[in-house]
């Protein structure tokens, strides 16, 4: 926590801070401005359509720190709950009008934030890059998707289907769908940009309103939005951005009785505890995208010569990109025992070739990840696990001042009941295991509590099926990786979360379907 100059937070000074930021468009300006400012860069509130200061007097403040260089970048507020009530009361409020604009209407305020996104392509990147440390390559793929989102969402509701049944002689029976309510949009710090559009996106299409909370980790994006929905014109209160952490501003938001849902991406005990603090609250939407330890089955016949350079790059890509930070990334990799060894081999100089530490590899997004990833690697070390590739990483100085940078990391002769295979890591860092037959992989990549996706690398087109339908995950990935049509499910089985998102998935989550019954007669 820091303190904070209330000159920082007049309204003149956060307008001519946003317009700063909003100059720099490339990794020179943007860290030029860094470096000019004597004071971190501060971060308000978006409510009501405009930059807000925190109005409760309780409100303390969150250092966020740049990755890279570990070096402070900004302060947000951390809002309390009288300003989270504030954004609600808003939402409530704005929810009475944009509920009953049309879809043409909704439509066209969507395309409007994605062709503002897609003119400013490049500013949202170099930032969103800064502020949680993966490439500058990376964060350009995840701001597409962003743009992707919208986009897909303001055609998607222009051509929704509904279904009519006729009861003979007796009824006509439709169902009709209207809008949830105001939401409480919770996204995580790996994707920061990309996840918290995939919720807002479909939340006001089918329209409803919001509040959402960015991670305190990174905010930048979130804070950027906002302006950017400001600029394009979104009516005020449809759209509410309050900062904070998790026990104070995400709790108080997900507890409100004003809240008609939550859709929240994030860790596995977060989910747990917005179950239980709504568990009460039975009307409450709820999708809920938790952790993943994915596995990985490659198969010898992937590593035939015809397909051996693509089963290499795609199980590299599932394991190291984005840090490893990503919840879809296949960190259990398992190989049949035939192609075992030379798998190893071959995988391990591909990722030492093509995944360079601050080149195609970024730092990972906090001293704590960073903390908790080095633990597990030491873990490795006390386990005598073989290091393919990596080490364990030194103890970071006082201030940090080096980045969190985490080298990607190969381990095997890892015990199938160590931490290393069951923990969610999240970062840079791979097992593998080989296996025996078929019956033996599903058994392997089944034995977790999670079942987010799962990678299956094969040339066998009857075993894509026969395996691909016993593995336990909502998401299968068949000789590829992070291949989505946006209309497609999104989710999890078992603790990996409940619900799903995507097309009519999400309309699922943000409408209400209600059945009218006409008489035949």
């Amino acid at each position: 926590m820091g303190t904070l100059n209330p000159e920082e937070w007049t309204r003149q000074a956060l307008m001519e801070c946003a317009e700063a930021i909003w100059g720099c468009d490339s990794l020179d300006k943007a860290n030029s401005l860094i470096a000019s400012r004597s004071t971190p860069i501060c971060l308000p509130n978006y409510v009501a359509g405009e930059l807000r200061l925190p109005s409760s007097p309780s409100t303390t403040f969150i250092d966020s720190f740049a990755p890279k260089t570990g070096s402070l970048l900004c302060r947000l507020p951390c809002a309390q709950q009288d300003d989270v009530e504030e954004a609600i009361s808003y939402a409530r409020a704005a929810f009475q009008t944009w509920s009953k604009t049309t879809r043409a209407e909704r439509s066209r305020h969507l395309r409007r934030i994605s062709e503002l996104l897609q003119e400013h392509r490049e500013l949202f990147a170099v930032w969103e890059s800064i502020d949680q440390g993966k490439t500058l390559e990376r964060a350009r793929i995840e701001v597409d998707r962003a743009i992707s989102n919208f986009s897909y969402f303001s055609t998607y509701i222009l051509h929704e289907q509904t279904a009519a049944r006729v009861v003979d002689g007796v009824a006509l029976t439709y169902e009709h769908r209207s809008p949830a309510g105001v939401f409480a949009l919770i996204s995580p710090w790996n994707m920061p940009l990309y996840l918290l559009t995939w919720k807002i996106a479909p939340c006001i299409a089918f329209g409803c309103t919001a509040v959402a909370k960015p991670s305190e980790i990174t905010s930048m994006s979130a804070y950027l939005l906002g302006v950017l929905l400001q600029k394009a014109g979104l009516p005020a209160g449809v759209v509410n951005i309050v900062l904070g952490d998790g026990p104070t501003t995400g709790a108080a938001l997900v507890a409100s009785p004003l809240i008609d849902g939550v859709s929240f991406t994030g860790g596995t005990p977060t989910g747990i505890a917005i179950r239980r603090a709504t568990a009460h609250q039975i009307r409450k939407h709820m999708s809920l995208e938790l952790g993943g330890k994915n596995p990985n089955l490659i198969f010898a016949d992937a590593m035939a010569p015809a397909t051996r350079e693509r089963t290499i790059r795609i199980a590299a890509s599932a394991a190291f990109e984005n840090q490893g930070e990503i919840c879809l990334c296949g960190s259990r990799i398992y190989v049949e025992r035939a192609a075992y060894a030379e798998f190893v081999r071959e995988f391990t100089e591909y990722v030492a070739k093509n995944y360079t530490l601050r080149k195609t590899v970024g730092a990972v997004a906090s001293r704590q990840h960073y903390n908790k990833i080095r633990g597990y690697l030491q873990l490795a070390a006390d386990e005598k696990a073989t290091f393919n590739l990596g080490a364990v990483p030194p103890l970071l100085d006082r201030d940090g001042s080096q980045g969190y940078w985490i080298a990607p990391t190969i381990l095997t002769d890892v015990a199938p009941g160590s931490l290393l295979q069951q923990d969610e890591i999240f970062g840079p860092v791979v097992t593998i295991s080989p296996f025996e037959d078929e019956e033996d992989a599903v058994r392997l990549a089944n034995a977790s509590e999670y079942g987010l996706a799962a990678v299956l690398l094969t040339n066998d087109g009857a075993r894509m099926r026969r395996v691909g339908e016993q593995i336990e995950a909502g998401l299968v990935w068949v000789n590829c990786w992070l291949v989505r049509e946006l209309g497609t499910p999104f989710g999890g089985m078992k603790n990996s979360g409940t619900g799903r998102e995507g097309g009519e998935y999400s309309r699922d989550v943000f409408t209400v379907v209600r059945t009218l019954h006409l008489p035949a007669y």
